[in-house]
């Protein structure tokens, strides 16, 4: 299968999610301002549209979207990895969070704080409505290992977005200690840890090019 991911972007939480279960799978890099697939230099925009990654091409060569979706395809995909859960309530809880990181965290949260263009009293109105979702995430996690009763893909995904606090200074993580702890204590996993180890220097590279370019 082939990955198509920009360094430390949410695409890195199903890298994470497949080193946990041991697949084998093309890492396809692509320019977030060209959109440009670094491996061949094609238009990344003729695999996905939209040209947001993960966007993941399985075996059969069925392209598919969406960070919560491609992080259960991948769950189900490889059972014996344990990053999933049968069908019932704790799939549908698994469903819960993954929903939760994307709109309430991703989406709701850290993309407008990244946003270089977005103006600071935006920023600000973000800030002000949404650091409440922090606050809920701290308690539920107090004296819990992982957000179900097991790693699964939601913790890849939870980490990969707390990972960005990095460069968020007004997200202080100090304010939230469960939510601290929990992700000081999944980046020593050996799948989360490889993974960043690996993304951060190719995130290293792209600011370098970019750099070189301007």
């Amino acid at each position: 299968m082939d990955l198509y991911f920009s360094p430390l972007a949410c695409s890195m939480a199903t890298r994470v999610a497949l080193y946990e279960a041991g697949a084998e799978a093309n890492y396809l890099e692509v320019d977030p301002p060209t959109k440009k697939v670094l491996n061949d230099g094609s238009d990344f925009r003729a695999v996905n549209p939209i040209g947001l990654v993960p966007t993941l091409r399985t075996d059969e060569g069925v392209v598919l979207t969406e960070n919560a979706a491609i992080l259960q395809y991948v769950a189900d995909r490889f059972p014996h990895s344990g990053i999933g859960t049968p069908p019932g309530i704790d799939r549908t809880r698994l469903h819960q969070w993954l929903c939760f990181i994307g709109t309430e965290l991703h989406k709701g949260l850290f993309v407008p704080v990244l946003d270089r263009k977005a103006p600071q009293e935006a920023k600000a109105y973000v800030l002000e409505k949404n650091l409440s979702r922090l606050d809920y995430l701290d308690n539920y996690l107090q004296d819990r290992e992982f957000l179900l009763d097991h790693f699964s893909v939601a913790d890849a995904y939870l980490v990969t977005v707390i990972n960005w606090t990095m460069a968020t200074p007004p997200i202080e993580l100090a304010k939230w200690p469960n939510v601290k702890a929990y992700y000081e204590r999944l980046r020593q996993r050996p799948s989360i840890a490889k993974a960043i180890a690996e993304e951060f220097e190719l995130y290293k590279a792209e600011q370098a090019r970019r750099k070189a370019a301007a």
